[in-house]
């Protein structure tokens, strides 16, 4: 049994508290999609896109409620699929439904200058840099798992919140620096992406082939369910990756379009504006 000594969750605020917020967020998100559909009909929103958010915020409601949520309180597995859920499926989904660019497609022009200037300004850049969100999202395993942090944040339900948030904007960031289709002035090449998701998938290999064994592992918890969390986590996050892969080539083949397209016309441009 996994020392876990507060009971949050277990109350009905515990539970009504994240649908609100899920709720809240989806209802924007459908709003905004709607005023970008009327604000250029031609152009429209992804109906894709669309349900990559209601996805991720069902995969979220999945992790915070019952039953995935008191088996996290209690059992270290149960943990694990939270840790699965909201750091790596649920962000996927809801980087891949553009929530930046419906933003940019619906702000009033000032307000859409301004967003645009935070995402070119040096400390978005360096946030978004693929090493910081590999660090942040992956090497941050190491830390929690390998230290006595786990058994910290778990015992406190403020700290425990404040984990789940590091999973989800972590692993968005990760999955943005990856494969989001919003505008990052400052991502690198494909090689260099597929460079860092191979690295964050044989981080995630090795940690929970460590945890597995009991090497360095810290956890106040059955060896069990430390062994049935470690097989979560490997499996888990492989399919995750692999996912995550599958979304860098969607996106980056229409820019090869693109590109491509656009070397096809400017010959014949430069032909008939010389």
């Amino acid at each position: 049994m996994a020392a876990h000594g507060h009971t949050a969750g277990s109350s009905l605020l515990g539970w009504l508290l994240p649908v609100l917020v899920l709720l809240a967020a989806a209802g924007i998100y459908l709003l905004l999609a709607r005023r970008a559909r009327r604000r250029n009909p031609v152009q429209g929103w992804s109906r894709w896109r669309t349900t990559g958010f209601l996805t991720g915020a069902a995969l979220l409601g999945v992790a915070l409620l019952p039953p995935v949520a008191p088996f996290a309180h209690e059992d270290f597995r149960g943990h694990m699929v939270q840790h699965m859920l909201i750091g790596m499926y649920a962000p996927l989904t809801l980087v891949l439904a553009a929530p930046v660019t419906l933003l940019l497609r619906t702000l009033p022009p000032a307000r859409g200058r301004q967003l645009t200037a935070v995402l070119h300004s040096p400390p978005a850049r360096a946030i978004a840099h693929p090493v910081v969100a590999l660090a942040l999202s992956t090497g941050s395993l190491a830390v929690l798992y390998f230290t006595p942090l786990y058994n910290a944040t778990a015992g406190s339900p403020a700290a425990h919140w404040m984990l789940h948030a590091h999973f989800l904007l972590s692993g968005c960031l990760f999955a943005h620096v990856i494969a989001g289709p919003d505008p990052a002035p400052a991502r690198p090449g494909v090689r260099a992406r597929l460079l860092c998701l191979g690295i964050a998938i044989a981080a995630h290999a090795v940690i929970s082939q460590l945890m597995y064994g009991g090497f360095w592992v810290d956890i106040h918890a059955p060896v069990h369910q430390v062994q049935g969390g470690a097989e979560i986590m490997y499996y888990g996050g492989d399919i995750a990756e692999l996912l995550l892969a599958a979304a860098l080539v969607a996106t980056w083949r229409p820019e090869r379009r693109r590109a491509a397209h656009r070397e096809a016309v400017a010959p014949r441009e430069a032909t008939a504006h010389p």
